[in-house]
């Protein structure tokens, strides 16, 4: 990270950080302190039999605040230089503040003596602390006042699940700074009133910064010491290409950034002519381009854009921000309305895909998220045939929305021919189950396709393509699981590599299986919508490709000026390489041949 600071920005000065863009576009307004927003807190007056049980509410609440703490300390071991340890001491004051310290033994003798629920002993506790620090008149000391807030914010959230939720009250064009924003926090922002976000923590590759591109929001994360530096209704400027944020901007600061915005725009708009022109190339081969879709709101974008079709649908949106589960109408309102919204364009919807940092509360239980390594325990697909209430309830609204327009169903994380057999099977048995309650059903069922993203399913993808009626590459994950790497872990993120030689082997196996099988494959992860890496995926041979709606213009930009059969002849050559980086020299080369014609 570096810091600059000029005098005649403000009172405080304009401040400079860097960070990591993971969400290109420019925002410019008012801050807004996730950590410090007001809280709902309720005040109850508990019986005399529920004291214990709310103490030990807090004592939960506390040792969930540890573990997250202690798991935010973990990864600011990889912020750069000094910032590293920098934030590690301001960590280490929170930690201590919930080790026996006043403040916890407070709010539990205060639950004991008044028998006041946990959150609004907590907030009390918190005053009072304040009132006593702020009489010291110790400069010192008042710092501290913020630190114990934000732990006090930390407790509060915990207690009452809630993450940040203040969005919708900001003023139009805010911008978000946070320590974390969690997928479900950014399903939260609505573009037309939010103008991006800055974290400390976070990776490009997270959940949360697919959801960002998607919502077309400036973000940027990796940001040590934001939280310190930035105050409530301060103007801050987002740069979420470059990875900055101005805290406090000079008004040629703002200029300058102002005029960078409208060029971004502008380019936007450029690319937005490119809605209706055919996705072929030079030579003729025409390419589907469809959008990956993650909130309802998006699906507006992927027609303007151009999508011929949704090649995956993350259904998480509905399970998000809420303590129960959708059931089967719900879920089918929703299927159905992207089916009819497309006009006879093909939907396919992935089944519900759960763990890491997608989870939602409503299956904290079930999915095993305190697993040792929930990444790689009951989740996705796994979950589903677990739970067959869940996963019936998923299938029945697909199915009843399949006749509203062309579906199709898709597993994800399927590492084994058998879970595809169950998959089928129980969409048999659910749609007779239907056609006894009347209720219409193709006849002809949906396809089922197979998400590869493991490994293990790519080498095996001659198998699996026996079961499955087409494929969908998941980039993201195989590429996370092939190195084992967690992208969203800043001190191994620097070694996320799509273009690692073993990687493209999978990639290339999955293809060449799904063409002797003659089923469709596409690929769906973040890679499809990079036009880095266009030129290799039609190399490889694959003719769909799916991503967000924002980019389907820039890929079709590429796709136009590139021949397949020189992609492929360079892509012979790159998979000869064994070294990532003269596999990316050789790609990027390829690229500026194709931009000059």
């Amino acid at each position: 990270m570096r810091t600059d600071a000029a005098p005649g920005g403000s009172e405080h000065g304009e401040q400079t950080l860097t960070g990591i863009g993971i969400s290109p576009g420019i925002a410019i307004g008012p801050a807004y302190i996730g950590d410090r927003a007001e809280l709902p807190v309720g005040e109850r007056v508990l019986a005399e039999r529920d004291i214990d049980a709310e103490r030990a509410r807090f004592a939960d609440a506390v040792a969930l605040s540890v573990r997250q703490l202690r798991n935010l300390k973990l990864r600011a071991a990889a912020l750069p230089g000094e910032a590293a340890e920098e934030v590690g001491y301001l960590l280490d004051a929170h930690l201590a503040m919930l080790a026996n310290s006043r403040l916890t033994r407070g709010v539990d003798q205060r639950i004991a003596r008044t028998r006041l629920n946990a959150e609004r002993a907590v907030q009390i506790e918190i005053d009072e602390l304040a009132k006593g620090f702020a009489a010291m008149r110790d400069p010192y000391l008042a710092a501290r006042i913020d630190d114990i807030r934000v732990v006090g914010a930390r407790l509060i959230r915990n207690l009452i699940h809630q993450p940040y939720t203040a969005y919708a009250k900001l003023a139009e064009g805010a911008v978000i700074l946070a320590e974390e924003v969690t997928p479900a926090d950014t399903a939260l922002m609505d573009p037309r009133r939010i103008g991006g976000f800055a974290t400390v923590f976070g990776g490009t590759d997270s959940h949360t910064a697919i959801m960002a591109r998607a919502l077309g929001l400036p973000a940027v994360t990796g940001i040590p010491g934001l939280l310190e530096r930035a105050r409530n209704e301060a103007t801050v400027v987002i740069d979420g290409s470059s990875g900055t944020v101005i805290i406090d901007p000079l008004p040629e600061t703002i200029e300058t950034f102002q005029s960078r915005r409208e060029d971004f725009v502008r380019e936007r708009r450029v690319l937005a002519r490119l809605r209706r022109v055919p996705a072929v190339t030079r030579d003729e081969i025409e390419i589907r381009l469809e959008a990956n879709l993650e909130l309802p709101v998006e699906l507006g974008q992927a027609l303007s854009c151009g999508a011929t079709g949704l090649g995956l649908v993350r259904t998480e949106f509905l399970f998000l921000n809420r303590n129960d589960l959708p059931g089967e109408d719900e879920q089918y309102e929703f299927y159905a309305g992207l089916v009819r919204g497309m006009g006879g364009r093909p939907v396919t919807l992935r089944t519900l895909d759960v763990g890491g940092d997608k989870l939602p509360e409503a299956l904290a239980g079930a999915s095993g998220a305190d697993a040792a390594n929930p990444a790689l325990g009951l989740r996705a697909i796994r979950l589903s045939l677990k739970d067959r209430r869940l996963f019936d309830t998923q299938l029945a609204a697909m199915l009843r929305a399949a006749n509203d327009g062309p579906l199709r169903v898709l597993l994800p994380m399927i590492s084994h021919v058998d879970e595809i057999r169950r998959a089928r099977e129980a969409m048999e048995q659910v749609a007779r189950r239907l056609r006894r309650r009347g209720l219409g059903v193709p006849r002809s069922l949906p396809p089922l396709g197979a998400m590869i993203e493991v490994p293990g399913a790519a080498l095996a993808a001659d198998t699996l393509a026996g079961e499955a009626d087409f494929f969908a590459i998941g980039t993201n994950d195989l590429v996370q699981y092939a190195l084992a790497i967690d992208r969203s872990d800043e001190r191994v993120a620097h070694l996320y590599n799509p273009l690692h030689p073993g990687v493209l082997r999978l990639i290339q196996s999955a293809v060449e299986a799904a063409l002797r099988r003659n089923i469709p494959i596409s690929v769906c992860g973040e890679i499809a919508g990079d036009p880095r890496y266009t030129a290799l995926l039609l190399g490889l041979g694959l003719r769909e490709l799916s991503m967000t709606p924002r980019n389907i213009p820039r890929v079709k930009q590429r796709i136009r000026n590139l021949d397949t059969v020189a992609a492929a002849r360079r892509m012979r050559a790159i998979m000869d390489q064994s070294d990532a980086s003269r596999i990316a020299a050789l790609l990027d080369d390829f690229n500026t041949i194709a931009e000059t014609r």
